[in-house]
């Protein structure tokens, strides 16, 4: 779900403020006040007839509504009518600050009551409390600017900055908001898109490689095969300095993401193809295991073959390869030589091998 999407969820639970404010601009405070409580009265018999409730949270919006309508009614003061806006901004920014800067984000709780089944994963929810932040700032900033010109400018001044700037103002972050987006969808196409599964490798949806890699909630699945000739010795890869996680160490002779639509044999085939230049092979798989990285987390499939044929490593993919007997790799287990994703995997390759 990106951030337009969210911003579209959002949009109903303003419906009624947005109906009222712009009602009362056009036939004023009492014509706005009846549109306010026909509206929360259909929303209200929808929400009961479609949800079989009866909704709390609009009926509190629309009698919120109706108590600033009959305010501005029974007191009838230009004042009173000037410092409108600020107050229907002051609720708003409240909302806003209370969801941005809390752990209760009413924003998110809002747009969850209009769509059910609604999931925000931890790098969505980053993205809309980052929305969210900015536009409690501009809302502050709009009310602060609101009640200056009721005080102290003239009612030109005072009808362009709490009618037209607002629409100016929250027209251009939303454009900005949608191009940003644009843009950012843009750069993710290029890139390796993964499926993101569960612990029984069920695929939930899918999400661009470098998202994986920054939010570790984006169970991907990997493939890691461990090649072992007659000596019953087992291919070891080096991994490139320029790896961000465990840069220069020793690791299975092959490892990699599966891509999405792509199966757990062709993806281990290409990868093997890709790092170590082997294609025929026959694999089997003997494990499978949840690991957490600093950076991420992986849905691992452990595979074995047998080969003693001529490898040839990949210098674009690895630093170098060789065959290392089961003393040698005890002897370097615990030293920092070894991947610890490596390490827990020998002691079920040790089963395997001496079997």
């Amino acid at each position: 779900m990106d951030k337009k999407a969210l911003f579209k969820q959002l949009l109903p639970g303003f419906l009624p403020i947005i109906i009222f404010i712009v009602a009362d601009e056009i036939w004023g405070t009492k014509i706005g006040l009846i549109v306010a409580v026909i509206s929360g009265v259909l929303e209200l018999i929808y929400t009961y007839f479609k949800e079989k409730r009866f909704d709390k949270f609009i009926l509190f919006d629309t009698a919120l509504l109706v108590a600033l309508g009959l305010i501005s009614i029974l007191l009838n003061n230009e004042i009173f009518f000037k410092l409108k806006p600020a107050f229907i901004g002051v609720l708003i920014c409240a909302v806003l600050g209370v969801s941005a800067f809390s752990s209760h984000n009413l924003m998110l709780l809002m747009s969850k009551r209009y769509l059910k089944g609604m999931q925000v994963d931890s790098n969505q929810l980053k993205a809309l409390n980052r929305s969210i932040k900015i536009m409690f700032y501009l809302f502050t900033a709009y009310t602060l600017l609101v009640l200056y010109s009721a005080f102290y400018m003239s009612n030109e001044a005072w009808a362009f900055i709490s009618g037209g700037l607002f629409y100016i103002l929250f027209g251009v972050y939303f454009v900005y908001e949608l191009i940003n987006n644009k843009l950012k969808q843009n750069k993710l196409k290029n890139e390796e898109w993964l499926p993101i599964v569960d612990e029984e490798g069920k695929v939930l949806g899918k999400a661009p490689r470098s998202v994986c890699h920054s939010d570790k909630s984006l169970m991907h699945p990997v493939v890691h095969l461990h090649v072992i000739n007659k000596q019953k010795q087992i291919f070891l890869q080096k991994r490139p300095a320029y790896k961000k996680v465990q840069a220069g160490k020793w690791d299975t002779a092959v490892g990699g993401h599966i891509s999405v639509d792509e199966t757990l044999e062709q993806g281990l085939k290409r990868e093997t193809f890709e790092e170590i230049g082997i294609s025929n092979f026959e694999a089997k798989l003997i494990n499978n295991y949840k690991w957490e990285s600093d950076i991420e987390t992986e849905l691992v499939y452990m595979f074995v073959t047998n080969y003693d044929n001529e490898i040839k490593v990949n210098k674009q993919e690895l630093e170098e390869g060789r065959f290392w007997s089961v003393t040698e790799i005890n002897k370097k287990l615990g030293t920092g030589v070894l991947t610890p994703n490596f390490e827990l995997e020998f002691d079920i390759l040790k089963k395997y091998i001496f079997k």
